[in-house]
């Protein structure tokens, strides 16, 4: 460890012999090893091989003003993702005597921040924007050698190759792409020597990690948009293979593979295997010319731009007569669609008059044809479970479901991932299956998942990346292979800012969302809804009312169902077990639906006025927080809704426990 340890800092001590070693390596002498660091001494050779003057006394001169413009353009994306950094680096650098240093692959400095004492400014070496310090124009240096090793590097005083420099002490490291692993860029910290600090590049590495994880944000953001644009493609009978804007794979169907050996072309499929160079897009959406390989044709190449920016390319293969898969005895091509009347319409039983409604049908619809993971997101009661079984539909295998609200810790983990023989006391002899294993083949939905504990979840990533599963108390995995569907409440993307979800998890769930509206937003759906409920329910129990009055459908349709369609549900059917007349009016449904309507007739259920949706809702709550004596959890319960809705409506009206 030693000597790993010693070539990885500078050591002041060393300073003269450090001196004495360039003397004698300019003069064509020996080294001596004992007190040059490998690395130095492999870069002075670099550097004497690229015919670096060492009796240089700065930089290159920077590049114009309109070059240094056209070059911090083209590095948006890196400028943007250090900005946090290069902003904390300025208030906590000020009058230290160093400078942070961010700088392109081409070791070119894009933007400084923090500041040098006025004897030493950093313009008297061009340690400004504009200016290269590639080791090949300035030999050794933090900047060039961290490039050319891949590496963090501190280099100090004597060490620098040219002489101009050797008043000067720096420590930098690169930062990589957070999919592919490719060097994105250099950052710095640059001084006079006098402000050497071991721990100097210990705060390099940690900004520039910081920098990392906002440039994988950004990146995993895309991806989302990426995904979500090309969802209705991967769904098509070609194959079809998706690249981001860099060339790596995301995504192919089905039929990717038959189709591109069809071709004569070959083409490693698997996520993250490598890049296609190929395949990246330019800022302008054009592809790199004389990359593609010489099977594709240009007409199947199509670029993805949204809001003009580059997004990635769809490679999409027609698909041969030969290519096509033989239908069994008398059964469809596999993938093929069915004719009409085979299957029926696994989203038939959601009932809708509502146009955004019918469109999140037919989002799902499009998403049923796919194996993509899925999230849901709506209020609590809107119909997710509903929908998740639709996207499940007839694919074949299990549908397995599971809420992870409500549950301990250690009984979702077993619920979850299952348990073998004698993991704990109290395990069921023989261990028990875990939902993950029983969904194999088939779909597993997770109701609720931002309840997952925060320290459950990278078992999940795992199962999800790897598509293995330990038991608990076993140490041999389990292969499983299935579809997840994932549901929540929540604004997931505020849980990963506050630290209560982890972002690696979302992103890869996440790949495209479907938001259902709640039955407020729903013009019209509460009547219909209401009647197909009532008619449901009577014929089940064979008695019952045979309509609502007009009266009291528009006491519902005011009412802002804080429970969506289950409290819509639970209420008619409740109804339909106590009404003992032929029709059900005002007087029928319970008291708090006499105080939220909006427009009532003089002379129906309340003929003193009428309240506004949101009063009537602000109303609800306070009564209820009232019955509950304050009790939060209570009042969520009773009004069958999420305790985080509960919180966000109690905001909005100014409400507080204490308003009983």
């Amino acid at each position: 460890m030693a000597p790993e340890r010693k070539d990885f800092f500078s050591n002041p001590q060393d300073e003269s012999d450090v001196m004495n070693a360039w003397h004698s390596f300019l003069g064509g002498g020996d080294r001596p090893v004992d007190t040059l660091r490998a690395l130095v001494d492999a870069s002075w050779q670099r550097s004497l091989e690229a015919r670096v003057d060492p009796r240089m006394r700065s930089g290159p001169r920077p590049l114009a003003e309109g070059e240094l413009y056209l070059l911090r353009e083209r590095q948006r994306e890196l400028l943007e993702a250090s900005a946090p950094v290069m902003a904390h680096a300025r208030d906590f650098l000020t009058e230290t005597g160093t400078l942070m240093a961010l700088a392109d692959t081409r070791c070119t400095i894009l933007n400084t921040e923090g500041d040098l004492p006025a004897t030493a400014p950093p313009e008297t070496i061009h340690l400004m924007p504009g200016a290269t310090w590639s080791e090949g124009a300035c030999g050794t240096n933090a900047i060039g050698t961290a490039l050319a090793v891949g590496k963090p590097v501190q280099i100090h005083s004597a060490e620098h190759f040219c002489e101009g420099i050797k008043r000067w002490t720096c420590s930098a490291t690169v930062m990589r792409h957070p999919l592919d692993g490719e060097v994105v860029g250099v950052l710095d910290v640059s001084g006079l020597s006098q402000t050497y600090n071991r721990q100097t590049l210990a705060l390099v590495v940690t900004a520039a990690s910081r920098i990392e994880a906002r440039l994988a944000a950004a990146e995993m953001e895309r991806r989302y948009r990426l995904l979500d644009r090309a969802m209705g493609r991967l769904s098509s009978g070609d194959g079809v293979v998706l690249f981001d804007r860099r060339g790596n794979v995301v995504r192919a169907n089905e039929h990717a593979a038959l189709a591109i050996r069809s071709a004569d072309g070959e083409m490693e499929l698997a996520q993250g295997r490598r890049r296609v160079p190929g395949f990246a897009v330019g800022q302008q959406g054009q592809l790199a010319a004389g990359l593609l390989p010489s099977w594709v044709k240009p007409e199947w190449i199509e670029p993805l731009i949204v809001d003009g920016k580059p997004l990635g390319t769809l490679l999409v293969v027609p698909r041969t007569p030969a290519s096509g898969r033989r239908a069994g005895a008398g059964g469809t091509a596999a993938g093929a669609a069915p004719c009409s009347g085979m299957a029926a319409d696994p989203f038939a039983a959601i009932v809708t008059m509502d146009a955004g409604m019918n469109a999140a049908i037919a989002k799902a619809r499009q998403l049923a044809r796919t194996r993509m993971p899925v999230l849901l997101q709506g209020e609590t009661g809107v119909g997710k479970e509903e929908f998740a079984r639709g996207i499940h539909g007839d694919s074949g295998g299990p549908f397995v479901a599971l809420n992870c609200g409500g549950l301990s810790r250690e009984l979702l983990a077993s619920e979850l991932f299952g348990y073998a023989d004698g993991a704990f006391t109290g395990a069921r002899k023989g261990g028990m299956l875990g939902k993950i294993e029983a969904a194999d083949g088939g779909t597993l939905f997770l109701d609720e998942i931002g309840e997952m504990p925060l320290d459950m979840q990278p078992n999940l990533l795992r199962v999800l990346e790897q598509g293995e599963i330990y038991r608990l108390g076993e140490n041999t995995p389990r292969r499983v292979n299935f579809r997840l569907v994932a549901a929540t409440h929540r604004d997931l993307r505020q849980d990963i800012a506050a630290g209560r979800f982890r972002m690696d998890l979302f992103y890869r769930f996440a790949v495209t969302h479907l938001r259902i509206p709640a039955l407020r937003e729903r013009q019209g759906d509460v009547e219909v809804l209401a009647e197909h409920f009532l008619e449901r329910f009577r014929r089940a129990q064979g008695q019952g009312p045979e309509r609502i009055t007009p009266d009291a459908l528009r006491v519902l349709r005011s009412y802002p169902w804080p429970g969506n369609v289950r409290e819509l549900r639970n209420l008619i059917e409740g109804l339909v077990l106590l009404c003992e007349e032929p029709s059900v009016t005002c007087a029928h449904l319970p008291h708090e639906f006499q105080a939220v309507h909006d427009a009532v007739q003089p002379g129906s259920c309340n003929p003193a006025g009428a309240m506004s949706m949101a009063e009537g809702e602000e109303d609800l709550i306070r009564r209820a927080i009232r019955a509950s004596e304050g009790n939060l959890t209570l009042t969520a319960r009773k009004l069958q809704i999420a305790k985080s809705t509960l919180y966000a409506k109690m905001h909005r009206y100014g409400l507080s426990r204490d308003d009983k």
